[in-house]
């Protein structure tokens, strides 16, 4: 970790953390073109069926059911209540706002939270990143030493009529400066009933055996979400699938595969939580001239205006982030 690096993580803790707390109460097909020891995406561990291991291979994700306790997710669901109460305050939690939503589920008079990223410096949250159900099948990816890299809650709002609840196609690894992406992977459990009229992940099958596509902001008319760049060209006719899930599915899915949301219809808020791991073994790179050049630039002047770091690094930003939660921290 540099310098700038090592800075930023104290502004973080020191800004962030509160002088003191509020206490309250709170109420596969076709298997034999494929040999198991080919496979690129995932490890032979005896968790993942050859069948599965195929699918993930050829589609970029695989699709868990009930993998997460309801009473797990129930937790969860408190904790982030409470934030939204603002019953706590956590370190270097960035709090995301809908463009278009002027009251929230939880905090009467205040914009609607639509999401919470990096929620690593709170406790109950992070032990999703931490359930060893997750972890089993993450190392079938990353391998044995795992870092949680990114954490995100997502509360989708009902959308207002200007369809900013939808996020745009995307790829993840727009985002990380790290490497490889075949050890990267990420989780996303649903943490309710999630369907079409409500928003759920629309994935692009197969787009993982791609590149890293060039991505911006796209041109919406009712305004797009800080942070939602989308991928400036990707196949239209590319087929489809919408990912249903109920309460506690997870899916693992690759960072190069291409996937996005759809407006929320309903009168209630969506809810997932996630969180992207890669190995420890993994490098930083330098997007400075790539397609990432964009999106890093973004978090730097983010940085900047928060915590007056001036010369912090887009790798920086995510090396304070990072958390070790199985086996050894070997580089990352």
């Amino acid at each position: 970790m540099s310098r700038a690096a090592d800075r930023l993580k104290v502004v973080v803790n020191h800004l962030d953390r509160p002088s003191s707390f509020v206490q309250a109460s709170t109420s596969g097909q076709n298997v034999t073109y494929y040999q198991p020891q080919a496979l690129r995406y995932s490890f032979d561990n005896d968790l993942l069926s050859t069948e599965q291991r195929i699918s993930y291979e050829e589609d970029g994700f695989l699709l868990i059911k009930g993998l997460v306790s309801g009473e797990d997710i129930d937790r969860f669901r408190v904790a982030f209540e409470r934030i939204c109460r603002r019953e706590v305050q956590v370190p270097g939690l960035v709090v995301m706002r809908d463009v278009s939503i002027a009251k929230s589920e939880f905090v009467p008079n205040q914009k609607a939270i639509s999401k919470l990223q990096d929620f690593q410096e709170e406790p109950e949250l992070f032990r999703y990143c931490s359930l060893p159900q997750i972890l089993n099948y993450v190392e079938c990816f990353t391998g044995p030493n795992i870092m949680a890299m990114h954490t995100m809650l997502i509360n989708k709002p009902p959308d207002t009529g200007n369809k900013t609840s939808r996020h745009p196609m995307h790829q993840d690894l727009h985002y990380f400066p790290f490497r490889p992406a075949d050890r990267i992977v990420c989780s996303w459990t649903a943490m309710e009933k999630i369907h079409r009229q409500n928003g759920c992940l629309v994935v692009l099958p197969g787009s993982h055996h791609g590149t890293l596509k060039e991505h911006d902001y796209p041109e919406w008319e009712g305004g797009v979400n800080k942070m939602y760049h989308g991928v400036r060209d990707h196949d239209p006719n590319h087929p489809r699938v919408h990912l249903e899930m109920e309460k506690g599915d997870t899916v693992f899915f690759h960072p190069l595969l291409i996937h996005g949301s759809g407006m929320n219809q309903t009168q209630g808020f969506r809810k997932a939580i996630s969180c992207h791991y890669a190995s420890a073994d993994c490098y930083y790179i330098d997007v400075r001239g790539t397609t990432q050049e964009n999106i890093g630039q973004e978090v730097k002047e983010i940085a900047a205006r928060k915590y007056a770091v001036n010369d912090v690094t887009f790798e920086d930003t995510w090396a304070v982030r990072g958390r070790l939660v199985q086996g050894d921290r070997t580089n990352l």
